[in-house]
């Protein structure tokens, strides 16, 4: 039988964590907005004038340019914090129970990176609505390579940045291919329809950002070897160098609906995944 304390911490458990993953979910819904437009730009610039191939603080520039788009832009900013917070609580709590071995701690290490990542994104969407500053620029990464690069041992560490962006590209891959990410939705909850937008959604788009996180991590690389902070590129830049190969509008606009369908995933996870911790409510 529980004694009063541990009835006290369950129902502390049942008032606060059920509104922190309301608010991951929140964030998810937020990150497949912000995919969604950088995959429409996308397409608009392979099927003709209109569009850019851009990054993510690209498509929030856009997005500020739409009408309504202040208002987009406070929603994606306050959803992304908390995708940042889900991200931290996944690496240092381990609802997932990804565990403490070497597999568990890099998807852990993982998780934190990209909080940490998307901490800056939330802000540049927030200061974008607030009309306060901009959502910072497409060269950040010449900007995070110029920086590692003065470190000891800086061209290793760029190289070693490369090496996880392309382990984690490889990974998304795998996991659009085999399908593994169905395995996280509360499919019980899903009509036929949504589980078959769900699949279609999931493998297409993780597949697609494989792709483009394995250019981004060849460019890091580069960068590594050859020196120049100038050879890094991120997302948007990846796009751009797909775009002047062969066949490169055709590849672009591949990619381009597979980054649509990767937003379309990321809103179904909001609603369907599982986020198991404390109580286990919606």
């Amino acid at each position: 039988m529980n004694s009063p304390s541990t009835a006290v911490a369950k129902d502390k458990m049942r008032e606060v964590k059920p509104w922190v993953r309301r608010f991951g979910r929140f964030g998810y819904m937020a990150k497949g907005l912000v995919y969604l437009m950088i995959g429409v730009l996308a397409a608009l610039a392979a099927f003709g004038p209109g569009g850019e191939t851009t990054g993510t603080s690209g498509a929030l520039q856009s997005i500020a340019e739409m009408p309504f788009g202040e208002v987009a832009l406070w929603f994606i900013g306050i959803g992304l914090i908390g995708y940042i917070i889900w991200n931290f609580i996944k690496a240092i709590k381990d609802p997932e129970n990804e565990g403490t071995d070497a597999k568990g701690l890099i998807k852990r290490t993982g998780y934190f990176i990209s909080g940490i990542i998307y901490t800056s994104l939330a802000f540049g969407a927030i200061k974008l609505a607030s009309h306060t500053g901009n959502a910072g620029g497409e060269n950040s990464e010449k900007t995070i390579s110029a920086k590692l690069m003065e470190q000891p041992f800086g061209v290793w560490l760029v190289g070693l940045v490369g090496a996880i962006i392309i382990g984690y590209g490889v990974y998304e891959l795998y996991n659009g291919i085999k399908e593994k990410f169905m395995s996280k939705f509360k499919t019980y909850e899903m009509n036929d329809k949504e589980r078959k937008t769900a699949r279609l959604s999931g493998k297409i788009g993780l597949i697609s950002r494989g792709i483009v996180l394995s250019m981004v991590g060849f460019f890091f690389i580069r960068t590594a070897y050859t020196n120049n902070p100038n050879e890094s590129k991120g997302l948007g830049g990846a796009l751009t160098e797909l775009a002047n190969q062969p066949f490169g509008q055709f590849l672009l606009a591949l990619v381009a609906v597979g980054l649509i369908l990767y937003g379309v995933y990321q809103i179904i996870r909001g609603r369907y995944q599982h986020m198991n911790f404390g109580y286990d409510g919606k």
